[in-house]
C-alpha cells in the first residue's frame, strides 16, 4: 500500500514497532457513517514484546491520565485480537502511546488508537494480515468504517458496512483543500451524540441526504470545490445534535459567508470543521467567526488549520541488538519530540 512506509531490520527478537497514525473527520455533513477524511494531526503507538515478562504502558498526551494501564487497555486488547487472528501468542507487551488527537472531540481518537494497535501488532509479528483484513477488524471494533478507513488508507474514504463486511473507495484530496477545526473545551461521547438521533426518519429527509452525499462525493472526486457548499448539508444527524453544541447551527448556516466552502460537525462532535480553499483570502475572518460564535455561547474553543493527510500509518520496525539496548533506548516521546504538536 502506497501510504505505508515500512523499515525492517533483522528478526523478531528485540523488535520495536512505531506507528504514526493520522486523525480523521467523519460524516463530512451528509455522509453519516460512510464518509471520512484523514487529517494531519497524529497519534503514535509503540509496541514491543515485553523483556520483563510483564506488560507495561507509557501513555503520553492530553487526557491519557484516565486511560487504563493494564490489560483492559484498548491497545493491548486490539493487539491480542491480531495475534489471535494470526495464530500466534505474544501475551506480554511493552506499549507506549502519544497522541496529539484530543479524546472524545470528534477527530477519530478511538479510530486512530485501533488502527495504531492493529498495524503495530501486525508488524510486530511480520505483517501476516493484509490491509483488507485490518480494515474489516477495525470496522467491527469501531462499529462504522468511516474514521478507521480514513486513518488506515489516508485521504478521503467512502465506505459501507453491512455488519459483516466493509467495502471502501479512496479519493485523493484536492491539492487546494484545507480544513479549519474548532475544538470546544468539552468532551462529547459518541454514545451520547447517538442517543440524540431519532429512531425513524422521513423519506424526504433520506432522499435529501442521498442526493447531498452523492453530490459531495462527486465534487470531491472531481475537484469541483465550488459544489461543496451545496453538498455539505444534512438532515440525518446534525439537526438533532445541534442542542448538544451551542453555536453549531449558526456556524453551519453562515460559515460560507465568511469564506468557507462548507462546514459540518466533525464525527459525533463537538468539534466543528470548515472546508476551505487554501488560496482563500478570508481565513482569518473565518477563524474569528468560529471563535466568536462559540464564545458568545460561553464556549472556549481551540482552532487549528489542518491539511488533509494523504497517507495512512507510517510504520517503522527497528531491531534492537539486545535486552540492555531495549532498556537503554530513548523513549517514544524522546524519539518523536520534533514531530509532536506541543
Amino acid at each position: 500500500m502506497e501510504s505505508r512506509m515500512l523499515t525492517k531490520t533483522g528478526n523478531t527478537d528485540n523488535r520495536r514497532v512505531t506507528v504514526k497514525v493520522p486523525a480523521s473527520t467523519a460524516n463530512l455533513g451528509p455522509g453519516f457513517d460512510s464518509l471520512g477524511m484523514a487529517l494531519s494531526l497524529f497519534a503514535w503507538v509503540e509496541m514491543s514484546e515485553s523483556r520483563t515478562g510483564e506488560t507495561s504502558f507509557r501513555l503520553y498526551g492530553e487526557g491519557m491520565d484516565g486511560l487504563p494501564r493494564d490489560k483492559s487497555n484498548l491497545i493491548y486488547k486490539v493487539a491480542q485480537l491480531v495475534f489471535d487472528e494470526a495464530g500466534v501468542s505474544v501475551p506480554e507487551l511493552d506499549i507506549a502511546m502519544y497522541s496529539d488527537i484530543p479524546l472524545t472531540r470528534g477527530l477519530g481518537s478511538s479510530a486512530s488508537a485501533i488502527i495504531g494497535a492493529l498495524v503495530a501488532a501486525n508488524a510486530l509479528i511480520g505483517s501476516p494480515l493484509g490491509d483488507d483484513k485490518l480494515f474489516q477488524l477495525a470496522t467491527a471494533l469501531e462499529g462504522h468504517p468511516d474514521n478507521v478507513g480514513a486513518s488506515l488508507f489516508g485521504g478521503i474514504v467512502v465506505a459501507a458496512w453491512d455488519g459483516e463486511s466493509a467495502h471502501y473507495a479512496r479519493i485523493e484530496p484536492h491539492a487546494r483543500l484545507e480544513t479549519l477545526v474548532a475544538i470546544p473545551a468539552f468532551q462529547l461521547s459518541t454514545e451520547k451524540a447517538r442517543h440524540a438521533l431519532p429512531s425513524q426518519l422521513s423519506m424526504a429527509d433520506a432522499v435529501y441526504n442521498v442526493g447531498r452525499s452523492s453530490l459531495l462525493v462527486a465534487a470531491l472526486a472531481g475537484g469541483e470545490l465550488e459544489l461543496i457548499r451545496h453538498a455539505m448539508k444534512d438532515r440525518l444527524h446534525q439537526p438533532y445534535r445541534a442542542a448538544l453544541i451551542p453555536g453549531m447551527t449558526e456556524i453551519l448556516e453562515r460559515a460560507t459567508e465568511f469564506g468557507a466552502l462548507g462546514a459540518a460537525l466533525s464525527g459525533a462532535g463537538p468539534t466543528l470543521i470548515a472546508f476551505v480553499d487554501a488560496a482563500s483570502s478570508s481565513k482569518a475572518e473565518l477563524e474569528r467567526f468560529l471563535q466568536e460564535t462559540l464564545r458568545k455561547e460561553g464556549i472556549e474553543a481551540e482552532t487549528m488549520w489542518l491539511a488533509p493527510c494523504g497517507c495512512g500509518p507510517a510504520v517503522t520496525v527497528e531491531q534492537l541488538p539486545d535486552a540492555q539496548a531495549v532498556a537503554d533506548a530513548p523513549t517514544l516521546l524522546d524519539r518523536i519530540k520534533g514531530e509532536v504538536k506541543a
